[in-house]
This record gives structure tokens, C-alpha cells and sequence, in this order.
């Protein structure tokens, strides 16, 4: 942060700091989670004590998306089943959902970007399961594409005013809401979204993920290259809303990976239809009560 000035260095801590944090089962589950020695049954205990999120992960494993053979009814069989991974990224999405805010002065539609990031996330988990598999956890990737976005919500949460001008702005000028965010804020959504994940103590990886996804030139990786792609597949579907509409004038990202053709990558994917109904069960489930 040091090519911010000092005020909006200020203003950006006040604002991350403002956010909600996560539940402490969910915190917990982040603290067990980080140890690669991480028991299930440690998990298992952390969950069950927190019976909205355990109805919640039930619900979503026992959906069409995993197709599982027989009704998972507990927490102890859906790490069985799926892993510790998934069950924690389960959580950590239903806390990242939980926390939206309902409304905000900047005019941002919290639910079409709701929508917009649930599909980024599915489709990126799906590409890295078709192009990525053995370089990252497909979890993982579902993960960043839930929270790539999530610098917006602060922005319009607590510099609505500012987050607001940016979103003419780019509209007006044709830029992209990054630039536009640069030009009217100082600073884009990505280095504030990963100023929240870093407070919420996500890998660094992750972090390092959302902070450069805008970024031409961050090191590509398979996270990197899924996402980007996943974000602009959704964008040039016009699924849901980011405030940063598809421009037939932007470079295609990951083309050694995925080439230049979204109709082709789209057409690869198992089904665009299934990822965006899954998005929107998950986005009901995961609502806070």
C-alpha cells in the first residue's frame, strides 16, 4: 500500500475494519484447517456446534451438484464423502453470503453481483477440474471466485459516494470498473478485497489471488488463469451484474491455457445452465436467517 496517500490509506483500514467478521465457528474452522494434520473429527466437532451451518452444508451436498449415491444426514458423512477442503469451502462461502449487505448508497446491486460472483466461483472450480487438474484444489478456486469481487462490496459499503462516481465513470468512458475505480477512489477492488481476506486470515495464495486478478502483469498460475477466465466467461454471458460489463474490445486472459475463444471454453464447460441454478439454490441457502 505504499503508493497510496496517506488519507486513503486511512480510509481503506476504516473501511476493511468496518466489515463483519466471520462467525467463530467459521474462524475455527479457518484455525484447524491451516494445519495440513487437520483431523476430521476436529472439523466434524466445530461444525455440528453451529447447527445453521451445519443445515446449511447439508442441504448444498445433498443437492444435484454432487449427485452423491445415497442422503447424506450428517456432517461426519459429508467429510467422508467430499473432504475436509470442501466442507470448509462450503462454510467460508456461506459466511461470505451471510454478510452481504442488504442495501447500500452507491447503487450497487448487491444481488445480481451476488449472482455474478456464485457463477465465477462454480465455473472456476469447473476449469480447474478440466484444465488445472494436479496445480490447484478446484475448491480453492471456487473459493476465489466467490471473493475476487468482494473489494466492491467495501467500496460501496463505506466509500459509497466515490464507488458510485467510479461506476459512471467507467460507463461513460468505456473502461473498465477497475480503471474507472483507480481513476475516481485511488486504489481498485482487487488490493481491497485482499486487504479483507488477509484480516480474515485466508492463505496467501488466495490472497495474492484477489489483490493481482486484474493485474496483466501478476505471475500466471492455475487459480490465476481459472478465474480470470471464469469472470470473463460470466461477464460475456452477461450472468448477473459486477459493474464491469463485457467489452469485445478486451484481450482474451489465459490464452495458452484456454485460447481465445470464450463460445469454445463455454461449450466445454459440463453445463453453464446447471453452475447458474446452483448458484442461485446456494445463494438462497446461504442468506443469513
Amino acid at each position: 500500500m505504499s503508493a497510496l496517500t496517506p488519507e486513503l490509506e486511512r480510509k481503506l483500514g476504516i473501511a476493511v475494519e468496518r466489515m463483519p467478521a466471520f462467525p467463530r465457528s467459521v474462524q475455527r474452522i479457518l484455525e484447524l484447517t491451516r494445519n495440513i494434520n487437520c483431523l476430521p473429527k476436529d472439523l466434524v466437532g466445530v461444525v455440528e456446534k453451529d447447527p445453521v451451518m451445519t443445515m446449511k452444508i447439508l442441504k448444498v451436498i445433498n443437492s444435484a451438484y454432487y449427485g452423491l449415491p445415497q442422503k447424506i444426514t450428517s456432517v461426519g458423512q459429508s467429510v467422508v464423502y467430499l473432504g475436509i477442503n470442501t466442507v470448509k469451502n462450503l462454510a467460508l462461502g456461506f459466511a461470505a453470503v451471510g454478510i452481504l449487505p442488504r442495501m447500500n448508497a452507491a447503487g450497487f446491486d448487491i444481488q445480481r453481483y451476488l449472482l455474478h460472483s456464485l457463477v465465477v466461483a462454480g465455473v472456476a472450480r469447473q476449469l480447474a477440474v478440466q484444465s488445472a487438474k494436479g496445480e490447484v484444489d478446484p475448491g480453492d478456486c471456487y473459493i476465489a471466485g466467490l471473493l475476487h469481487d468482494f473489494g466492491k462490496v467495501v467500496f460501496a459499503q463505506f466509500l459509497a459516494v466515490e464507488f458510485r462516481d467510479a461506476l459512471v465513470h467507467a460507463v461513460e468512458h468505456s473502461v473498465p470498473l477497475h480503471e474507472a475505480e483507480k481513476a475516481r477512489i485511488g486504489v481498485d477492488h482487487g488490493l481491497v478485497g485482499a486487504l479483507l481476506a488477509k484480516r480474515w486470515a485466508f492463505p496467501e495464495h488466495l490472497v495474492d489471488c484477489i489483490r493481482d486478478h486484474h493485474n496483466p502483469l501478476a505471475e500466471s498460475s492455475g487459480m490465476m488463469d481459472c478465474l480470470r477466465v471464469a469472470d470473463q466467461v460470466v461477464r460475456f454471458r452477461a450472468i448477473g451484474d459486477s459493474g464491469n460489463p463485457w467489452r469485445e474490445t478486451e484481450a482474451h486472459a489465459a490464452q495458452q491455457r484456454f485460447g481465445d475463444n470464450l463460445e469454445a471454453t463455454v461449450a466445454k464447460l459440463a453445463s453453464l445452465d446447471k453452475i447458474v441454478d446452483d448458484a442461485m439454490m446456494f445463494a438462497q441457502v446461504g442468506k443469513a436467517p
